[in-house]
């Protein structure tokens, strides 16, 4: 292929991460899917389908753009808009069948308006916060609803949700906390489905998995929960090709002229930057710790100088020349760089470094 960088998409590890998740699923609890953000920057179509393949049906994503585009793939499947209500975007959702998260009573008033008077709404979700202070009805708007019994009959959603702050930190008490109070405040309105726990959520235990889990960084392989093992298997496989290879004496590697070789020292450029994804932080100035690193015939090559824009350049004098050479392919993320390991390298999270890949990586998609 005459590209320089390429992203292998394993999608057959996507649908086994979904079927472990949903046979540990508490008993009662159905499991979903989150595939906002182009499904974290696989690909939202060929995600859909594998998940779908794998039997799930309910899907989640951010906005209404996405929703139409796995409605398209999709025709029975319910699909959740997690930014909610758009004002004036209803009359679309309601045509594609597209189910908003509604957090707020201005939009629980414009979908009922759209149902016209007496009539019951279209299908949506209730949105209740419990502590993240974002998006989400308070615990007076729930009060509210509860007294207007005319109201929540009209609307009927299908599901009531409310989303964990700090489930990455098990130990957290805020965990705790918001289950509580989701507990307190859906009991508040009269009977629906619900859901709480995202990735993180999921590992909490069953008390978290109510009616409805929807994970969303573990079907892609990444780390749910800090410092624990990952049951998840990788879903990506970034690399770079190899552009040259050049022996140099000594001197400046890069933009600034922030890294320096002592001595004589062969250096790859690759192609790959953080257009790619590649954040800058990854780069190594002088006096940096040698921890950023590529693979390249499974050999560590130390990333050094700036992260450029279209390249980036590593140290290869430590591997044999007939593998670190003109056109062959530098893994950048994969089995001997876990996204979260380059993430951590590069002072951010996995879920930034999956949903940053960039549009110039040839995918290849394999079962």
């Amino acid at each position: 292929m005459q590209t320089g960088a390429r992203l292998r998409v394993d999608l057959g590890a996507l649908a086994a991460n979904y079927r472990l998740l949903a046979d540990e699923a508490a008993p009662a609890a159905r499991c979903g899917a989150v595939v906002k953000a182009d499904a974290y920057g696989i690909g939202l179509e060929p995600a859909l389908e594998a998940l779908s393949g794998a039997g799930c049906k309910v899907f989640f994503v951010a906005t209404p753009e996405e929703g139409a585009r796995a409605r398209d793939r999709l025709a029975e499947a319910e699909i959740y808009i997690l930014d909610g209500l758009l004002q004036g975007g209803g009359q679309e959702m309601i045509a594609r069948d597209l189910r908003p998260v509604l957090g707020c009573t201005e939009e629980i008033e414009e979908w009922l308006e759209l149902a016209g008077d007496g009539r019951g709404a279209a299908p949506s979700a209730l949105h209740i916060d419990t502590g993240m202070n974002r998006l989400g009805l308070l615990a007076d708007d729930v009060d509210r609803l509860k007294a207007q019994a005319d109201l929540w009959q009209r609307l009927n959603p299908s599901l009531i949700m409310s989303h964990l702050a700090c489930a990455d930190t098990p130990a957290h008490p805020m965990n705790e906390q918001q289950l509580v109070r989701f507990e307190r405040l859906r009991h508040r309105l009269p009977p629906a489905p619900a859901s709480l726990a995202n990735s993180a959520g999921f590992f909490l235990g069953k008390s978290y998995h109510f009616d409805l889990c929807r994970p969303g960084i573990a079907l892609y392989g990444g780390e749910a929960v800090g410092n624990a093992p990952n049951p998840m298997r990788p879903v990506v496989l970034a690399e770079a090709r190899i552009l040259q290879v050049k022996e140099i004496r000594a001197g400046s590697v890069g933009y600034g002229a922030a890294y320096h070789c002592p001595g004589p020292r062969r250096i790859a450029t690759l192609a790959a930057g953080y257009a790619d994804g590649l954040m800058r932080h990854l780069g190594r100035e002088d006096g940096a710790p040698q921890d950023s690193m590529v693979y390249i015939g499974g050999k560590p090559a130390p990333i050094i100088g700036r992260v450029s824009m279209d390249l980036i350049t590593v140290d290869v004098s430590d591997i044999d020349p007939e593998i670190a050479r003109r056109g062959a392919w530098a893994e950048l993320i994969g089995p001997n760089a876990p996204v979260d390991a380059v993430a951590r390298r590069a002072g951010t999270i996995g879920y930034e470094v999956l949903t940053s890949l960039g549009k110039r990586y040839a995918r290849v998609y394999v079962a």
